[in-house]
């Protein structure tokens, strides 16, 4: 099964120098039966994309709580995709607990099949967004137009051979 993990670059850096996405139990995103039987009218890529958005908005989370405990790390959103066998379906009743899903071993990066995070371009939206989160989740409708507007940017597609150099740069 596909699972979307989020991340940041600092996260990624150290599954790569680990050769693993740890520790255990580790949240993720996937195309569930809940997420199937909610969204009856989608396909699969379909329902995929709404998995690896999920990801992307849990990412953005990951991004101000680092931000929010004074922790440097670079505005853009990090979803690690990946190929595993059982993760255990979260079932709740929003659409994020619908495609939530928990691991409960580490993912080898043998496991990865691409990462997926924000162009450079879409920095400042992302820096808006973390700023903007609070008074989002407090239902501030400004706020919460400025994290929409973050998430109108699509992720790039990265192959697991273009990981070092993600880091690099």
């Amino acid at each position: 099964m596909r699972v979307y993990l989020p991340c940041t670059l600092p996260a990624l850096a150290r599954a790569a120098e680990a050769g693993e996405l740890a520790p255990a139990p580790l949240t993720g995103y996937a195309v569930t039966p809940a997420l199937t039987e909610w969204y009856a009218s989608g396909d699969t890529e379909e329902l995929e994309y709404v998995a690896l958005t999920e990801a992307a908005r849990a990412s953005l989370r990951m991004l101000a709580a680092d931000h929010a405990d004074g922790v440097a790390v670079p505005a853009r959103r990090v979803v690690v995709a990946a190929e595993v066998d059982g993760p255990v379906p979260h079932n709740g009743a929003d659409l994020q607990e619908k495609a939530r899903v928990r691991l409960t071993e580490p993912i080898p990066l043998a496991k990865v099949a691409a990462v997926h995070i924000d162009d450079l371009y879409a920095v400042p939206d992302i820096e808006a967004a973390i700023a903007a989160l609070p008074a989002a989740d407090k239902g501030d409708d400004d706020a919460r137009f400025t994290v929409d507007g973050a998430e109108a940017h699509e992720l790039m597609w990265y192959a697991t051979q273009e990981i070092p150099d993600l880091l690099a740069g």
